[in-house]
């Protein structure tokens, strides 16, 4: 006996009303699997033509032509050259979207496949092929349940999530900025990230935090340059610099609250001309991490009050720059909440476990500033394996990981929000 229609917008989802749900997702499932060949071909085919950021030409040319192709409307562009597909249902219903983001890394690959980077130097060593093929897929597997639909589906591809971001106007704040989550407004966002130390078919995710805020750090020591021979004559920025990264790192222990996680790391020293001569200037750049607003302000007052007494003893000119790079990352607690329950249907609670927050950085932070978010980690590491590394060449992610990508974004955008009014 055949069963019965459902509608893709069925109500809350709790075990009253269990037979809706799993009917649903036991078609996203089977949908999701026929199309694990295409999956696969589409993320090979993006693995082999990476672009870093604010070159995405090609990617978003690919990206906005099989969109088309699907029926939906496109639109590109945005941000640079980030491009957005809508897939408008049947009836009225909310708005929900799903982020991908496009752009490679400056890696040169050393895996040996046949689908391996043909751009010297460039490499998908994030993941970012896997995101993008995912959301496509969501949105082909969408469109064979568009009669079924309700509402709005947004697909939106973002360049240049590496960076380093132009202003206001490129990365997921540029595109925040042109709009992309208005008219209609957007009721929710999706967006996960491959995680190696996860095995394929395992999924995490974060009640509240997820990643870090970032700020780019610079540290800029002005001596007085004098032979070598005769330092006393002069005032050793090198000398003054490794003093203040000692205190720096005395301080952050001494002074903040050990259960308020932050990292402050220097990548970065550059001053000097010549070995015999005391240089007149030393520039480090560092990057801090945090996963509280509060916390941050804490470490900059901190860092500015010791650097003010190292100058005054020193005689240094010491001045500290600081640059916001992304917010941190939050995910929506009732919407999470909701993602998790439709997670333990389709996959089995075994498989859906809390993640601790990440000190990296993400900016769908923006995106999870402007409406109710959830951002999950998808596990891409072959059992049995130590995996790889995200950035590194040796990077080469399951694509048995794929279908399951694919089942949990078409599950999250169908049934996620079910609960939520229709828009008029």
């Amino acid at each position: 006996m055949a069963s019965p229609p459902f509608p893709c917008f069925p109500g809350p989802i709790s075990r009253d009303s269990p037979y809706v749900t799993m009917n649903l997702l036991q078609e996203i499932k089977a949908l999701a699997e026929a199309q694990a060949p295409e999956l696969s071909a589409l993320r090979r085919d993006f693995h082999q033509h990476p672009e870093l950021s604010h070159c995405e030409e090609r990617t978003a040319r690919v990206v906005a032509d099989y969109l088309a192709g699907l029926g939906l409307a496109v639109q590109t562009g945005i941000a640079g050259h980030g491009v957005v597909g809508r897939l408008i249902g049947a009836r009225p219903g909310p708005v929900v979207a799903y982020r991908a983001d496009m752009d490679a890394l400056p890696v040169t690959e050393r895996v040996d496949v046949p689908w391996r980077s043909r751009v010297d130097g460039v490499m998908h060593a994030c993941g970012h092929d896997f995101h993008m093929s995912i959301a496509l897929s969501a949105a082909r597997l969408l469109t064979r349940l568009r009669n079924r639909l309700a509402g709005e589906y947004r697909f939106i591809f973002q360049p240049a999530e590496e960076g380093p971001p132009q202003g206001e106007t490129s990365g997921a704040l540029g595109m925040v900025k042109a709009g992309v989550l208005d008219n209609p407004p957007v009721a929710a966002i999706f967006g996960l990230h491959v995680a190696p130390t996860l095995d394929v078919g395992q999924v995490r995710y974060c009640p509240d935090v997820v990643m870090a805020g970032s700020d780019h750090l610079i540290l800029t020591i002005e001596g007085k340059s004098v032979h070598g021979a005769t330092p006393y004559r002069g005032i050793d920025p090198i000398l003054v610099s490794a003093q203040a990264l000692t205190q720096i790192k005395a301080a952050l222990t001494q002074e903040l609250d050990t259960r308020s996680p932050v990292v402050l790391t220097f990548g970065k020293i550059q001053g000097g001309s010549r070995f015999n001569i005391l240089a007149d200037r030393v520039e480090l750049e560092g990057s801090l991490r945090y996963l509280a607003e509060t916390v941050r302000e804490k470490v900059l007052v901190v860092l500015r009050r010791h650097l003010a007494g190292l100058a005054k003893a020193s005689g240094a000119k010491i001045d500290l720059a600081t640059r916001s790079i992304y917010p941190v990352l939050k995910n929506d607690p009732r919407l999470t909440g909701r993602a998790v329950e439709i997670f333990r249907r389709l996959f089995g609670a075994r498989r859906v476990k809390l993640h601790l927050p990440a000190m990296g950085s993400e900016d769908f932070a923006y995106f999870a500033q402007k409406v109710p978010a959830f951002y999950f980690f998808l596990g891409v590491r072959t059992p049995g394996t130590k995996g790889q590394a995200l950035h590194s060449p040796e990077f080469n992610p399951d694509e048995a990981a794929l279908p399951w990508g694919l089942k949990a974004a078409a599950a999250l955008l169908t049934l996620a929000v079910a609960e939520q009014p229709s828009r008029a």
